[in-house]
């Protein structure tokens, strides 16, 4: 038997030698088989450095991987230069109709990439946590700017987007995806689930009927006490939407997580997809995505107003038809990459589902949060386009009824939502004619 130092495994004598000057350390290890000597000596200060080079290349090579995946997977991005030319322009001149439209574009791939995000983080978390991911920056667009907008006392024009946003998502993106799907799957009709349609469109009309009644009050001059109890029943009806919204959530998780997860499982498992980016990546993205549509909302926010006159276009127009398609861009490809693909229940859930959160979680939170900070937030959307949102709602609900689609319904559906942008082009809002001195 050998002495301490020396180890025989499995054909191997290996002859371990320490305390070798200038801390280096010699193996040796020789093959008894083929009696061939192999010897590595190494610094042991290059073995630390040669590590923490591995460690800083491995974090660079995942950022840069992670921004690749973000920002250059998807066409769309070519957008993104337009943000900062709509910051340089702000401080180098006063267009404010060039600020305006370079900050639409600039967030159109900025919504896209946090519904991204979304659903990158989606695949980490069950179907609870996903859905209410969903529900919370699903709608992130829309919430922002009018945050923004009510912290400059644009109460209307909040009023104005958050419409827009919802008669966007009934009448042009699921249109677009009733057409698209009908149009591929010509030789068919499409068939979804009515039960969970027709629930959302009960929701909708729950919400116009919130948006209805204080308008009412309003025109027909019977308030108890002017001016305070029409700002008082759109705080109390906001609460009452809040909590059916929030039950509403609550029934969709408990009764109905099993359908969540099939349909989720058949969406992403049958094409075979999987994560693009990391837990932790998706997570950092949401924030930084969260805080670049901040940024330029408060800039698209402030040149509205010039723009509207520097174009020539109805405030209103830009409120109701320009804004929402912003806050739409996500949801509209994603509903139409569905229908394609004929999964009408997702491209449902989708649009329809979008539009009951801004009306029944957006809007009403929005009067809430008006009335914390002291802004007088209402649901009184003026008449004209409380009957637009009305008759949007019942002829959404009517094209529903049967649980079958086909690319004529979503031909009508765009053939409304050009009636309705062509009505907001000539319509004067209210209060611009009690501001304005030119008309009577």
């Amino acid at each position: 038997m050998r002495n301490s130092n020396t180890l025989r495994i499995i054909g191997f004598n290996s002859r371990l030698e320490m305390g070798s000057p200038g801390g280096k350390s010699t193996i040796e290890l020789t093959d008894d088989s083929r009696a061939v000597p192999v010897s590595t000596t190494r610094n042991l200060s290059s073995l630390k450095s040669s590590s923490e080079d591995f460690g800083t290349n491995y974090i660079w090579r995942l950022v840069f991987s992670s921004i690749k995946a973000a920002f250059f997977s998807d066409k769309i991005s070519f957008l993104l230069p337009c943000g900062p030319l709509a910051m340089l322009v702000d401080q180098l001149s006063q267009r404010h109709g060039w600020v305006f439209l370079l900050s639409l574009l600039g967030i159109i791939p900025l919504a896209e990439r946090l519904g991204w995000a979304t659903e990158q983080l989606v695949f980490y978390t069950g179907p609870t946590v996903g859905s209410l991911l969903n529900a919370t920056f699903g709608n992130a667009t829309e919430l922002i700017i009018s945050l923004f907008a009510m912290k400059q006392g644009m109460l209307r024009l909040v009023q104005q987007s958050l419409l827009g946003s919802i008669l966007s998502n009934l009448l042009l993106v699921l249109g677009c995806a009733l057409f698209s799907g009908g149009i591929v799957h010509r030789n068919k009709e499409q068939i979804f689930n009515k039960s969970n349609a027709g629930m959302n469109m009960g929701l909708l009309l729950m919400a116009v009927m919130g948006l209805l009644f204080p308008a009412l009050l309003h025109e027909t001059q019977t308030e108890l006490q002017i001016g305070t109890s029409e700002l008082l029943l759109s705080r109390f009806c906001s609460c009452i939407m809040l909590i059916a919204y929030a039950i509403y959530i609550f029934f969709q998780l408990t009764n109905q997580k099993q359908d969540y997860s099939s349909i989720k499982e058949d969406g992403r498992q049958d094409d075979e997809e999987s994560a693009e980016i990391s837990k932790w990546e998706s997570v950092i993205w949401l924030g930084l995505l969260t805080l670049f549509i901040s940024v330029l909302s408060e800039y698209l926010v402030n040149a509205i107003e010039g723009a509207s006159v520097a174009m020539d276009v109805p405030v209103a127009f830009i409120g109701v038809v320009l804004l929402p398609v912003v806050g739409n861009a996500a949801e509209h490809a994603s509903a139409i990459m569905f229908a394609i693909k004929d999964k009408l229940d997702i491209s449902l859930g989708v649009a329809i589902g979008s539009s009951t959160q801004i009306s029944m979680f957006v809007m009403p939170f929005c009067v809430v949060i008006g009335w914390m900070i002291g802004s007088p937030m209402e649901l009184n959307f003026q008449l004209f386009e409380t009957s637009i949102l009305f008759m949007t709602v019942l002829v959404v609900a009517f094209m529903l009824q049967e649980g079958t689609s086909n690319y004529f319904k979503g031909l009508m559906l765009l053939f409304c939502y050009m009636i309705v942008a062509a009505s907001f082009f000539v319509h004067i809002d209210p209060v611009s004619i009690q501001d304005n001195p030119q008309y009577p």
